[in-house]
């Protein structure tokens, strides 16, 4: 019974709180694919939020979480700290829940950027490298 009220996502943004995603490792597996995906595919339905949103949460929001909020850091923009993962994806999806008004458009004109697919049962994709302030710290 307790677990269907907790980590309701869509509620928490819905006050316009942020979000921010992070590994419990060593806990649990730091793994962020399945993270992302079982924000999106919430068990409590309504409690989902979409992959752009997810993937902001673990990106953005664990930045501003730890106290950093330039409005850079998160982002891959001139002038932000080269931090970053290099990802080996499958296909790239412009999606949105089905159960939330979509705020963006998928049509390829205007130039959203794709994610890998979150759907149940898609492969994670592989890290290739991570790059804290310019310096490679993976490398596989």
């Amino acid at each position: 019974d307790r677990a269907a009220g907790l980590n309701n996502f869509a509620g928490i943004a819905s006050t316009g709180m942020s979000l921010a995603f992070g590994s419990d490792a060593p806990v649990t597996a730091a793994r962020p694919w399945p993270m992302l995906r079982a924000a999106v595919h919430h068990h409590t339905p309504g409690s989902g939020i979409s992959p752009r949103a997810a993937f902001a949460a673990a990106t953005r929001g664990a930045w501003r979480a730890g106290g950093v909020r330039d409005g850079l850091a998160g982002t891959l923009d001139p002038g932000a700290p080269a931090s970053y993962a290099v990802w080996e994806a499958g296909e790239l999806v412009i999606s949105a829940p089905k159960d939330s008004v979509q705020r963006w458009s998928t049509d390829p004109r205007s130039r959203v950027a794709p994610l890998p697919d979150l759907a149940p049962g898609t492969d994670d994709p592989v890290l290739v490298r991570s790059v804290h302030r310019g310096r490679i710290v993976y490398e596989r």
